[in-house]
């Protein structure tokens, strides 16, 4: 499981079929890999199934914010955020995530002929700025070592996942040295923009700083309010950049890989946006880009797994199931399960064409999760990643370094593990 969780799980997956128990040290893993086992614990039955082994020892790295909170607490935090997610405000971000694709387009531009760029730490820039605009209503690239600090705290919550708390935090490891640095500095990001949000309020009031404001106790104090604020910050912006981030990497690799999914990809977008942004009649006329990302999302879903714990005593599908049991739904494997999908290793977007969900499981896919922990930003997601991904596709081809072998790497989302270098050419 340390050196290779995927191939763990696929080989689970391949020899023992829909249902498993796996040891694992002084554990045992529920493996459940069906659709109905997917819709009984996400959907059917939330309240017993609890964030499980990895998200629940993440905590002492990411803090209480909305990944990893629980109960009452968690319903007042999805509570205060939801408007903040939208449909009316977010299709208002359409103009913000335009001009950030307009930007990473011209970087691109700019590459051209020069060698190889890395495109997912491109990716990771491009949606770490579109989130500060989206969701914070602030440019955040006045803070130059913000990615870096993400990294190093993503870095230390897949470390106390995958040792499950055992290594103590005092301990002066490199590790856990560069995540109290990188923990220190973004507490001081948080709190220079409460005050500056306090000082210059937006006119909506509609962002994320600002409904975090409006809904903390004043009487909490400095400290507690500012590590509110941060552990929900922290949760939103690593959450929400990475996976979306990984969306593209991947995307641009397949396209790559798939030269006539590439060639219709470019003819839908120039048909569609011409020379100029998007607007929403056009987002809505991006069919087949929005296949290509959800078939991305099908091989290569940015939550890998889900873990959670059972709370009382359950069956699933007709399996036993104790009280306290680790219970993990796969989307990596359950969006390759040959009973749901045909030839479900290769890609091809004409899987997703408008009505063909409706002819299969409801939770065969899932990348998003399920049930009412189902991803709050699902929908900017969809659109960044749509429209990134039409406008770099109109303009330009990115291909592949010869002899690069891009491996998946599942940290908290799945992405390609060391980068991705790529060379650009215009069209």
């Amino acid at each position: 499981m340390a050196r290779d969780r995927l191939g763990v799980m696929a080989q689970v997956a391949a020899e023992y079929g829909d249902a498993a128990r796996l040891p694992l040290g002084p554990k045992t893993l529920y493996f459940f890999n069906s659709p109905d086992h997917a819709k009984h614990v996400l959907a059917d039955r939330p309240l017993n199934y609890h964030k499980g082994i990895g998200l629940a020892h993440a905590r002492r790295a990411l803090g209480d914010g909305l990944l990893t909170s629980e109960g009452e607490a968690w319903k007042e935090q999805r509570r205060v955020l939801q408007p903040v997610f939208q449909a009316k405000r977010i299709n208002r971000q359409l103009g913000a995530v335009a001009e950030e694709a307009e930007r990473l387009t011209a970087r691109l531009l700019a590459a051209a002929g020069h060698g190889a760029v890395d495109v997912r730490a491109m990716m990771t820039d491009l949606t770490l700025g579109v989130l500060g605009r989206t969701l914070l209503a602030t440019d955040l690239s006045e803070w130059n070592s913000i990615g870096d600090d993400f990294e190093s705290v993503q870095e230390q919550a897949i470390f106390e996942m995958m040792s499950l708390n055992a290594v103590p935090s005092w301990l002066p490891l490199p590790k856990q040295l560069r995540f109290r640095r990188a923990r220190s500095r973004l507490e001081t990001v948080v709190a220079q923009l409460r005050r500056r949000r306090l000082a210059e309020p937006t006119a909506e009031g509609d962002d994320v700083v600002s409904r975090l404001i409006a809904a903390t106790d004043a009487d909490a104090g400095q400290e507690a309010v500012l590590r509110r604020m941060r552990d929900e910050l922290v949760t939103l912006l690593l959450a929400g950049h990475e996976t979306t981030a990984s969306t593209l990497t991947w995307a641009f690799l397949l396209v790559d890989r798939h030269p006539e999914v590439g060639l219709r990809l470019h003819e839908e977008a120039v048909d569609v946006l011409g020379g100029g942004p998007p607007d929403l009649a056009d987002l809505h006329r991006l069919t087949y880009t929005h296949q290509v990302v959800e078939e991305v999302m099908r091989l290569y879903p940015p939550v890998w797994l889900l873990p959670r714990v059972a709370e009382e005593n359950d069956e699933i599908g007709g399996y036993a199931v104790p009280a306290g049991a680790d219970v993990v739904i796969c989307p990596y494997t359950l969006h390759r399960h040959p009973e749901h999908w045909e030839r479900p290793h290769v890609f091809d977007p004409d899987r997703f064409v408008p009505g063909a969900a409706s002819r299969r499981h409801r939770y065969a896919y899932i990348p998003f999760g399920a049930g009412p922990r189902f991803c709050i930003g699902s929908s900017l997601g969809m659109l960044e990643a749509s429209v990134v991904l039409a406008t770099v596709a109109r303009d330009l081809r990115l291909a592949a370094v010869a002899g690069h072998r891009a491996r998946p790497e599942p940290m908290l989302t799945l992405r390609v593990r060391g980068g991705l270098p790529m060379t650009v050419h215009p069209h």
